[in-house]
């Protein structure tokens, strides 16, 4: 089989592991394919090499496929998202100023708890907040939003600000921010460089949140079917690679190297395990399944999780609801991934789902019969029923 190259975008964060793993263990190779991993300055940058043209395929936010689908933020290029390539990852975190101000308060930083964790930020804000989130179309902005509207925050002018992943700990610093929703390495860089604390995982907003996608041209799906079934085949070994604690130590190697993330492997285990250093008190605290990239069938893209991000997107943009659903819907390609994974995966026996409805890991219908599906609980008890737009 002739090893045919294909160009891929991505941002330097842990959740970019299963393409980063997928070049650097051979499971790229297994498939005839080499992955030409391009480390991108931004999201805005990942976004634009894809719908381009520069690159045949993305490591993606996952709500940018639908935001494209619905003409939002200026590129319309049609994209599917083929697969997520990770579930959760996220970390919500504070500057100087306003760790001190909690700490003041005898808040305690459990990293677990959102209402309190509102009630004590609204208590101690006399002004409006500005949180930096990586781009305007991402589940950083959602898991925001949402526990905004069902907190105590819901009365705090808050402004969201677009900053880099990797600039998060100097703009915290420079005062330009007073808090942040990340992906990891970055919350964890801030602290190590004293920049602020960690406040919550993004975990505990909705539990089982997709949080990036592996994203291609719609039109490049349908013109080399071929290409993407060896991409997606190779990404999905590798995410089932990451999903054995066994590997975790090699894993956070190859992610530290200068080529991809740059950073010493140490931060990158924290992710990898779900043991934080949340402060430069080196407070610790653990989330279990904190950052997922296999399991519960993480890489399945769920028609109800586009529908979920879609009717967001609505209501924020003055959007018809029920129609933006529809649409946005469509780009969580279940087809394709039910096409092309390899025989051993088990996939649902449905497209779609009720979101918040698993309050514990259950065993639900599948092909194989094996699938068990891991708690995907909203923090306000909220269920999503994709079928009722209102």
């Amino acid at each position: 089989m002739k090893t045919v190259t294909l160009p891929v975008a991505y941002m330097p964060l842990v959740d970019a592991a299963p393409l980063i793993v997928a070049q650097e263990m051979g499971f790229a190779q297994t498939e005839g394919i080499a992955l030409d991993l391009i480390a991108a300055p931004s999201w805005s940058s990942v976004r634009d090499m894809l719908a381009f043209g520069r690159v045949d395929a993305a490591h993606m936010l996952s709500p940018v496929p639908v935001a494209m689908a619905l003409g939002l933020g200026g590129v319309a290029t049609p994209v599917s998202a083929v697969m997520v390539t990770s579930v959760n990852g996220d970390v919500i975190g504070v500057g100087r100023a306003l760790e001190a101000r909690l700490r003041a308060t005898g808040f305690g930083f459990d990293f677990a708890d959102p209402r309190a964790a509102a009630r004590a930020l609204a208590q101690v804000t006399d002004g409006p907040l500005v949180f930096g989130v990586p781009f305007p179309f991402s589940m950083h902005v959602e898991l925001l939003h949402y526990w905004f509207d069902g907190t105590d925050l819901g009365g705090t002018k808050v402004t969201i600000r677009t900053v880099p992943p990797p600039l998060m700990a100097e703009a915290l610093a420079a005062g330009d921010i007073d808090a942040f929703c990340v992906g990891e390495p970055w919350g964890s860089v801030a602290v190590d460089q004293g920049s602020g604390a960690l406040l919550l995982p993004g975990k505990a907003i909705w539990s089982f949140a997709p949080e990036k996608v592996l994203a291609v041209r719609t039109d490049w799906a349908e013109t080399e079917p071929h290409l993407l079934r060896r991409l997606m085949r190779a990404v999905w070994r590798a995410a089932q690679w990451l999903a054995r604690p066994d590997t975790r130590t090699t894993a956070a190697e190859i992610l530290s190297r200068k080529a991809y993330l740059d950073v010493p492997p140490e931060l990158i285990d924290r992710a990898l395990n779900g043991r934080f250093t949340i402060s430069g008190q080196a407070e610790q605290r653990e989330v279990p399944r904190f950052l997922e990239f296999h399991d519960g069938a993480a890489n399945f893209p769920w028609r109800s999780q586009a529908k979920w991000v879609a009717r967001r997107l609505a209501l924020r943009h003055g959007l018809p609801v029920a129609e933006t659903m529809a649409r946005g819907s469509e780009v969580y390609r279940s087809d394709l991934f039910r096409a092309h994974m390899p025989i051993e995966a088990d996939l649902p026996g449905a497209s779609e789902k009720l979101e918040g409805a698993i309050p514990h890991d259950t065993a639900v219908a599948s092909q194989k019969g094996h699938l068990t599906l891991l708690a995907d609980s909203f923090f306000d008890g909220a269920i999503f029923d994709p079928d009722l737009p209102d």
